[in-house]
């Protein structure tokens, strides 16, 4: 049941889709976001409940920006070379991540051991970033310039549903009366987890093979001009030597973004690592895996997480206004400020509302962050290279992060003095100095077109 006509090889004008054939063609974006929220909330409690030490938390990241950096380009690049008649261009890329992500999705709540964790952690982002990447590209293939905003909009909905879901999860299965909120023994991840993290194995195959089942793909634009790319710089090594040549042609409006997105995503993996550990020391009173309260308090973390991607959804419907009024590069500094009031906020009071008032704020800049550094963005990204570029673009975030996962668990002892509130507070000032960076950019008020989105994820 594939939906929308397939042009004929070369140069043609891509038709309108229907809004459900927009909607298909984002549905496995759900299942991918799905298991992005379950890793962003859940992967430090479960470290916790493997006996990791907070400062060694960070390190224990790592896999989410090493794997985005390395596969993202590459996986790009590959499939702008890509092209089957019966598969399509991204669709291999999209099955294959799926499978090897349900895997670890599957597997993740059942280790045993701090090792055994930490390496799924690798296998979940390997195959979270093989399927996303083609998915970002995916949008630029199939629709029309009229037509992307809309594209990107189903996707950031989908972006939001997706994690929202996944951080409500264990409260809906503790209403359900389906998990309790009981001390759980050394070494065992208790059930709040497992089940989201099983549904979200299943999650993430059925999404994605819906696409693949209703959309199908256009071939290449100008297939002789594939051909000739295809022979030029085919496999590994050509995938490198493209992302070489494009990287070196970065337009200057990209290179400006360079300290905004810097400071941003220096910030943003101290909410993941450090936010739902904070909510169960400050407001639970349970500093670790072992004490009373820190289930509740993860759990509380979750709906924490649930409300900042709220907040995201919701202002995305009045971004484009308010940047209409006062201009991108003001807005997003803006947007910057209140994610980084948000953090310091939290500093303010032990209540556990203070963390939900306060992540609320943050994700009204998260919504920012997913738009406004994109449409500031002012040069065109060639059809043939979308790709590669979605991919360059992307080591602007995972290399902060990297940065972030080697250097915190120095200061975190010290600077920060073993609390992970005050990792808050750190990544509350790293969003107000991208708030003042983004003065840096030169803002260019040309076709918004140009804008290709990246998606949350965290690499």
């Amino acid at each position: 049941m594939q939906t929308g006509s397939v042009p004929q090889t070369g140069k043609t004008t891509k038709p309108n889709l229907s809004f459900w054939q927009i909607w298909n063609m984002s549905f496995g974006f759900f299942g991918i976001q799905y298991g992005f929220g379950l890793q962003q909330a859940n992967m430090s409690p479960i470290f916790r409940y493997l006996h990791a030490d907070e400062a060694s938390i960070p390190i224990l990241w790592l896999a989410g920006p090493i794997t985005g950096l390395i596969v993202q380009p590459i996986i790009g690049s590959i499939s702008d070379r890509t092209w089957s008649t019966k598969w399509g261009r991204r669709k291999p890329f999209f099955l294959i991540g799926a499978i090897v992500t349900s895997l670890a999705l599957f597997l993740m709540p059942n280790s045993s051991a701090l090792w055994m964790a930490a390496s799924l952690m690798w296998i979940l982002d390997t195959g979270l970033n093989i399927t996303q990447e083609p998915f970002r590209a995916f949008i630029g293939d199939k629709l029309n310039d009229k037509q992307r905003d809309l594209g990107f909009a189903v996707q950031s909905f989908f972006v939001g549903f997706g994690q929202t879901l996944a951080n409500l999860m264990p409260t809906i299965f503790r209403l359900l009366g389906l998990t309790s909120t009981a001390v759980v023994a050394a070494n065992v991840i208790p059930n709040s987890i497992k089940y989201p993290f099983y549904i979200g194995g299943i999650a993430v195959l059925l999404a994605v093979i819906w696409t693949m089942y209703t959309t199908n793909e256009y071939p290449p634009e100008d297939m002789e001009e594939f051909k000739r790319m295809k022979q030029k710089s085919s496999g590994i090594s050509g995938a490198f030597n493209e992302i070489f040549h494009a990287f070196k042609e970065m337009p200057t409006t990209m290179k400006q973004l360079w300290w905004v997105k810097f400071f941003t995503w220096f910030a943003l993996p101290l909410m993941w690592q450090y936010l739902t550990l904070a909510v169960a020391r400050h407001a639970f009173n349970a500093p670790t895996a072992e004490s009373p309260g820190f289930q509740e308090g993860t759990e509380w973390g979750n709906l924490c997480f649930a409300m900042f991607n709220v907040g995201c959804f919701t202002i995305s419907f009045f971004l484009p206004a308010i940047a209409n009024m006062i201009g991108r590069r003001a807005t997003h500094a803006v947007f910057l400020t209140i994610g980084g009031l948000g953090f310091l906020s939290m500093l303010l009071s032990d209540d556990k509302y203070i963390f939900f008032v306060g992540m609320t704020l943050v994700g009204l800049s998260w919504g920012s962050i997913l738009s406004m550094p994109y449409v500031l963005l002012s040069s065109s990204v060639p059809a043939e290279r979308m790709g590669v570029y979605m991919g360059i673009f992307n080591g602007f975030i995972v290399v902060p992060q990297i940065v972030n996962n080697l250097t915190v668990q120095f200061f975190y002892p010290t600077l920060l003095k073993n609390d992970p509130r005050n990792a808050l507070a750190l990544a509350g000032v790293c969003l107000l100095l991208a708030a003042g960076a983004c003065f840096l950019v030169k803002e260019n008020r040309q076709s918004e077109e140009a804008a290709f989105p990246i998606e949350p994820g965290g690499n």
